[in-house]
């Protein structure tokens, strides 16, 4: 027991005669560092160094791109807008053994931000749900990393003379508004855009994005700009069922007046009809929601052409029926006597060959016979007019019409092939 007794102080004695260890955390460096940065610090003055201007990088990353209106030529898009640059006053000793400092949202309104704005915007936001969608880091050679989730509506002049058979090129700019190039200086990343994995547009196809540059001067003094431009290529599938398919099938329909006889007036008259009225009821419908435009669309060649076809076979009825009519009123006429005399009925013995083929007979005038080859000539017209006019029509509206011009292929940029279908 005394041994053990003994023991039990000499442990006692040791623990009283530890001195107490006093050991800081990394959240506390941190929040001492962050005051320590922000002491002094004038978020309104540029980080400008040695007479250099500051060189802010831009990234676009692309996470949405909702609706494209050809009506009100604009686009709506959802993206991260990621800038980084350099500021001396934020440089901190990396012994401390902190890679980067995170910034709370509510402290980042104390920091210098290039005031970079959208030239091509009609609409935009930052998001705010459920905290402001916003993140800064800072470095210890004083690099800043900022990125703000951004949404907005972005003007697009679009070239419709190819529509709906055509391509477009939206683009975005960005610049500073107050900051000249002697302090501000906005160019991209080496990637300057990314898209989401996700996106997903109905009407069209994202082919490629490139950069440039659009360098402006306002009132003698230079200004830095960029700029990206994203290359659409519009899906022709729903204009294949819902316009140029019908359209097809609504001439076609009309050709079935050249197999009816010529006899079937009424038949004829509202088969036409039909057509004419079916074909303006869908070029109302093809052209419904576009913007009005002082030029002639592909789409307006189509269904042009179309109703022309439609209303020529209703044409081709009136010449038929006008033709036949002849032969009709001649009848009557020869009749006219025999009629008045009461003598409506000849006797077969009496007729001669001569009123044979002039009267009612089983023999066809020739008044006739034209209308009916006029019938057969059509029935293979149209449709080899028809078949001419659709080579010619693909024909120039795919190959040999020149794409769009690209107003930015002689700035100095980066061009990135997008292929959205890869996992």
């Amino acid at each position: 027991m005394g041994q053990n007794a003994m023991l039990y102080l000499l442990a006692t004695v040791s623990l009283l005669c530890l001195e107490p260890v006093h050991t800081t955390s990394p959240i506390n460096i941190r929040h001492s560092l962050v005051n320590q940065l922000l002491d002094g610090y004038e978020a309104t003055q540029a980080p400008v160094a040695d007479g250099l201007p500051v060189t802010e990088n831009v990234q676009l990353y692309i996470l949405s791109i909702d609706s494209i209106s050809d009506s009100s030529m604009d686009y709506d898009m959802s993206f991260y807008l990621r800038q980084r640059w350099y500021d001396p006053r934020l440089r901190f000793n990396e012994s401390l053994g902190i890679e980067n400092i995170e910034l709370d949202p509510k402290l980042m309104d104390k920091i210098w931000v290039p005031d970079l704005y959208i030239i091509n915007e009609k609409t935009a936001k930052f998001h705010t749900v459920t905290v402001p969608n916003k993140m800064m880091y800072i470095y210890p050679d004083g690099l800043v990393l900022y990125s703000a989730r951004v949404s907005g509506v972005f003007s697009c002049m679009m070239d419709l003379h190819k529509y709906p058979l055509d391509k477009q090129i939206c683009d975005i700019r960005m610049e500073s508004y107050s900051h000249s190039a002697s302090t501000l200086v906005v160019r991209w990343r080496d990637t300057p855009a990314e898209i989401s994995s996700t996106l997903r547009l109905p009407q069209f196809d994202i082919t490629l994005m490139r950069s440039f540059f659009c360098d402006q001067q306002y009132m003698g003094i230079n200004y830095t700009c960029i700029g990206l431009d994203i290359h659409l290529e519009r899906n022709i599938g729903y204009y294949l069922t819902q316009t140029y398919v019908p359209c097809v099938l609504v001439v076609i329909l009309s050709w079935v007046n050249f197999w009816l006889s010529i006899d079937a007036v009424p038949a004829r008259i509202s088969l036409g009809l039909l057509t004419v009225l079916t074909m303006t009821t869908q070029s109302s419908a093809a052209v419904r929601g576009l913007t009005v435009v002082s030029y002639v669309k592909a789409m307006d060649v189509w269904i042009f052409a179309c109703l022309f076809f439609v209303f020529a076979g209703l044409l081709e009825f009136a010449w038929v029926n006008v033709s036949n009519r002849v032969e009709s009123r001649r009848k009557s006429v020869l009749d006219l006597p025999s009629l008045v005399n009461g003598n409506a009925k000849r006797s077969p013995k009496t007729e001669s060959p001569t009123s044979q083929r002039e009267g009612f007979s089983f023999t066809p005038s020739k008044n006739r016979e034209k209308a009916r080859n006029i019938d057969r000539v059509s029935r293979f017209l149209f449709p080899a007019a028809f078949i001419l006019f659709n080579v010619g029509y693909w024909l120039v509206y795919l190959v040999l019409w020149e794409p769009v011009i690209d107003k930015h292929s002689d700035s100095e940029g980066v061009t990135m092939t997008v292929n959205l279908n890869d996992d």
